[in-house]
């Protein structure tokens, strides 16, 4: 039996989730700015309490890996290691657009097509990846700025559902008859447990030493102007 711990904090939404072999059995999350550093491990010990398990019951650690907010993700991951240390447990690391994805096949079965999992990255930039049903890679993740001619060549071919934070923002650039559009949050702890038991029977761990956030882009430290 696998029981374990996964926390998604790569974008405004804050949670924690305890899966027993793939089934999601305590959830807690919320969304807001800047909850995560004082929110995670209160969400964490309340999912714990939900389960009725004791940290040692755990057999691994699941994080979001990113891409995603600079700082949710170092929160995250900096969470997840130091549990992973103190109980040494293995560690799991789940892409966080292929998590969002698996959400939302998860709550549209019967979709077709294509899947494009956006996180806003500010102005019409997104980070993004394209998943066919099955969860395979159709494009890989990059920062895009999206465009009238962003993703010509797959909605020329058949339907795509752009999904997440960044997706309706993109809704009226990509005017096209094929692509639709949801305004659902599928950043959820509960969206990785598939993807994280199938990490564990694999054992598909990271080095807890070295393992880092997939930041995608360097962060920029910006300086507040003087007032004149």
């Amino acid at each position: 039996m696998a029981t374990i711990l996964q926390i998604e904090t790569a974008t405004q939404v804050c949670s924690a989730a305890i899966s027993v072999n793939g089934k999601t059995i305590a959830l807690k999350e919320e969304m807001a700015s800047n909850i995560h550093a004082g929110s995670l491990t209160l969400f964490i010990k309340e999912v714990m309490d939900m389960a009725g398990l004791q940290f040692a019951d755990l057999d691994a650690v699941a994080v979001s890996k990113g891409p995603g907010s600079y700082t949710g993700l170092r929160i995250g991951v900096s969470t997840a290691k130091g549990l992973c240390f103190a109980l040494d447990k293995p560690l799991i690391a789940v892409d966080t657009l292929q998590m969002m994805t698996a959400g939302f096949l998860m709550q549209q079965k019967d979709c077709e097509g294509l899947i494009c999992a956006m996180i806003d990255a500010r102005r019409m930039e997104v980070f993004t990846a394209m998943f066919d049903r099955d969860l395979n890679y159709v494009l890989p993740t990059e920062a895009k700025i999206i465009d009238e001619n962003s993703f010509a060549t797959e909605l020329a071919v058949g339907k795509v559902t752009f999904i997440g934070d960044g997706a309706m923002k993109c809704a009226e650039v990509l005017q096209n008859e094929h692509a639709a559009f949801s305004d659902l949050n599928f950043n959820s702890a509960a969206h990785m447990s598939q993807l994280a038991y199938k990490a564990f029977t694999a054992a598909k761990f990271e080095d807890v030493a070295y393992f880092e956030p997939f930041y995608l882009k360097d962060f920029v430290l910006t300086t507040p102007k003087k007032k004149v």
